[in-house]
């Protein structure tokens, strides 16, 4: 069986590098300026979402210019973790300047995303995972992202890694249950690449600080073992939750 892009994370990676994209037009939606794209090379075609920098709307809590690159780490975290929630991301020069551009996925349309989002799906779970190792404020339910076969990716990645705890999302079901197996795996995984070679890449994208603090993370939840709990200071669900 041939392997989808989504799953061949080398050949995709190359592909959004590499590509010539074009602009097929505004996904309307989005609070930043996202364009949904065709990319090719030597004859391999796929729909890509390019966020050039220069559409990004200034935020009072994340420095100027700063969510792509968050895309960007977002995705290296999840490779890190063997998770696969972020499809492939890279940062490059495109149609309005740098930004980050990222593999389109189409999810399953015969998935009902509400119920997706607060059922007890070992894939949901994960993403809730990820999303605590990365700090993610702004988890709704149209970032869930599932395909046939059952696995759910994620997107829209930009407001993560912040130093401050701000976790906002729709998958809350499981705080202060104990986390998997498979998810104290993926934590010791990424602890690792965090004293190695991920710590370097990312801090082409966040600040040692915020590497450090993602370290941070990790430890409490490789020493306490559970899902972590709502922040006490903080909107604990996003705004629309959809």
């Amino acid at each position: 069986m041939t392997r989808s892009l989504a799953e061949d994370s080398v050949a995709a990676e190359k592909l959004l590098t590499e590509g010539e994209m074009t602009v097929e037009g505004r996904i309307v939606q989005a609070s930043n300026a996202t364009l949904r794209c065709d990319i090719e090379l030597g004859g391999v075609r796929a729909k890509c979402v390019y966020k050039p920098i220069a559409g990004e709307r200034p935020l009072w809590d994340f420095p100027d210019g700063t969510l792509a690159g968050r895309e960007v780490a977002s995705y290296l975290v999840s490779q890190a973790m063997g998770l696969r929630v972020v499809p492939p991301t890279v940062h490059r020069d495109g149609p309005y300047g740098p930004g980050m551009v990222q593999l389109w996925i189409e999810p399953d349309p015969e998935v009902d995303l509400v119920a997706l989002s607060r059922a007890n799906d070992p894939a949901v779970r994960r993403v809730a995972v990820f999303d605590a190792v990365v700090n993610n404020a702004d988890r709704k339910i149209g970032h869930l992202l599932p395909v046939p076969g059952g696995h759910v990716h994620g997107c829209d990645h930009g407001v993560t890694f912040s130093t401050d705890y701000k976790l906002r999302t729709v998958l809350w079901q499981w705080r202060g249950k104990p986390l998997k197996p498979l998810a104290l795996q993926a934590l010791a995984k990424v602890r690792a690449e965090l004293d190695g070679t991920l710590a370097e890449r990312l801090t082409g994208h966040i600040t040692p600080t915020e590497v450090e603090a993602t370290r941070h993370r990790v430890d409490l939840m490789l020493k306490h073992k559970v899902h972590p709990y709502p922040p006490e200071d903080w909107p604990a669900v996003p705004w629309p939750p959809m």
